[in-house]
Formats: structure tokens, sequence, C-alpha cells
């Protein structure tokens, strides 16, 4: 669909055409021909100023949005994803338990990382955490850098081990116990 001035084509028509005249007063053949010269206006609607007024938008000389500074898109100064890529690598290589969760261990903010920590406290074993609802960034880094779509994050020894499922099921098979022996508090 022909978007123009951030309004889809359809809905400025729409709006042309209700507030037009009768037909016989050669309303509607003047909106198409409108809608013709603005689809094809390379200043979008400078042709057409009443078919602004009607849509209750305008945009003037020079082509540039009446709206505030404020409003107005921001480009960032380079990208900290590659520094939540570090921050990652030093994470799982520094500690030997390393857990991206939802909150923080002592105040869970979903189930699946309250599991985990539940889990990993039962084995006594040191572990540190990050809380990537505080970074949006880092939320999605860890789940590019795992490959794996869902927090928690478990790491062992610098390996991606799973979620809360996983870490679940290798509780109940006594996997978990093998993984973390050499781990202990």
């Amino acid at each position: 669909m022909l978007r123009t001035g951030g309004r889809a084509l359809s809905q400025v028509l729409r709006r042309a055409v209700a507030s037009a005249p009768p037909p016989s007063h050669g309303g509607h053949s003047r909106v198409l021909a409108a809608a013709a010269s603005v689809a094809s206006s390379p200043s979008r609607f400078d042709a057409v100023p009443w078919l602004q007024q009607r849509a209750g938008f305008s945009i003037p000389a020079g082509g540039e949005a009446d709206s505030h500074d404020d409003f107005k898109p921001v480009q960032k100064q380079g990208s900290a994803i590659p520094s939540a890529y570090e921050a990652i690598e030093k994470d799982v290589k520094e500690n030997p338990v390393m857990v991206y969760m939802k909150g923080v261990p002592d105040a869970p903010q979903c189930g699946f990382s309250a599991m985990v920590v539940r889990i990993l406290d039962e084995y006594e074993v040191n572990y540190k955490t990050r809380n990537v609802l505080a970074d949006p960034e880092l939320r999605t880094a860890i789940k590019d850098y795992s490959k794996w779509p869902t927090i928690p994050q478990v790491y062992v020894n610098g390996e991606f081990v799973g979620g809360s499922d996983i870490l679940i099921s290798m509780h109940r098979s006594g996997e978990l116990e093998t993984l973390l022996k050499d781990v202990k508090k």
C-alpha cells in the first residue's frame, strides 16, 4: 500500500471523500485527481492544501514535518550490543556459574528464574547473576549470544547449560550434581 506522510493513502482518501462535495459538484473526481497528484508529487501534499486541511495535518513549506524536536527520530551513536557481548564473554569466563535471569536472586521477577535460583541454592554453589530486565540491550544480546530464545540462561564453567526446564531435568536425573560438584561454595 502506498504510504504518504506517515498515513496510509486510503485513510487520507477516506477522510477526503467523506468531506468532499457531492458527486454533482465534481467532488469525487476532484478527490481522485488530488490523490493521483499526491501519489506522483515529489513533495507529497504541497499540491493539494485542501486535502491537507481535510485530512487534519499539514506539512509546512520546505517539506519538514511540523513536529517538536522531542518527537523527531534519534540516531544512536554506535551500537552498545558489542559492549553487551563483551560483558557476557567476561561474565561467562570469570564466573564458574553464571545466570542471566529476570530479577535478582532475592527477588526473582518470573517463576522460571525463581526455580533456577532455588535449584542452585539447593546445591549450595556460588553463582553470579545479571538482571536482564535492568538492561534491554543485555536481554537481547544474551539471546543472540547463546542462540537460546528464553530467559533464564545458565552457564557452568563457560558452557551454556540451558534454561530452567533443562536445569530441572538435570536436577531430577542427577546430572546437575555431577556438573556442579567442582563448583561448591
